[in-house]
């Protein structure tokens, strides 16, 4: 098994916490895993974007051209990584930023509403937790429990505080997921 991830979007939106927390979720699962960040220089409103993958066996090459899997937070984002996810691939797409539907069908897009869904939680900045928690819909070899654990074991201690509601965020989104 070897799945390929992509989680794409601006600056700020927390998306390389996102995919380190689903790096630490398979690593400590046991699973094989790389996590390459990638960002502009502009960081926050700035695109940002990176690449994870996890696998049973020792990974061939961290580099992911069609990904099976990928998170779209942004317009941007979507228009570019619908295209070039693998037919038959999931993508979640933030619905708050994104005002358009999908292109094309041979892929399944999941819309959940990640900038709501974060401030009815209380926090605007968890909106990547709800994104990794509608992600987990299409990620079996990893668990709400898993990732929660990693939050857990690798959180900065001055953000443990925040736990509850990112175990919250994840809950959410993997719900709003579920009901599509």
């Amino acid at each position: 098994m070897q799945k390929e991830i992509i989680i794409a979007g601006f600056g700020g939106q927390g998306v390389l916490f996102g995919g380190q927390v689903v790096a630490y979720a398979a690593m400590d699962a046991g699973k094989e895993v790389t996590w390459i960040p990638s960002y502009g220089p502009e960081m926050r409103g700035g695109t940002a974007n990176c690449t994870v993958v996890l696998a049973d066996e020792e990974i061939g090459s961290p580099l992911v051209k069609n990904p099976p899997l990928a998170i779209a937070l942004n317009l941007p984002s979507f228009d570019k990584y619908e295209g070039l996810l693998k037919k038959g691939g999931t993508l979640v797409v933030n619905k708050s930023m994104v005002d358009r539907g999908p292109k094309r069908d041979d892929i399944k897009v999941i819309f959940v509403p990640c900038n709501e869904i974060a401030e009815e939680i209380g926090d605007k900045r968890l909106l990547n937790m709800v994104a990794v928690g509608a992600l987990l819909t299409a990620l079996p070899e990893l668990s709400l429990k898993d990732v929660e654990k990693a939050l857990e074991a690798h959180l900065p201690e001055r953000h443990k505080k925040l736990l509850p509601k990112n175990y919250e965020a994840l809950k959410r989104g993997f719900e709003a997921a579920k009901a599509q």
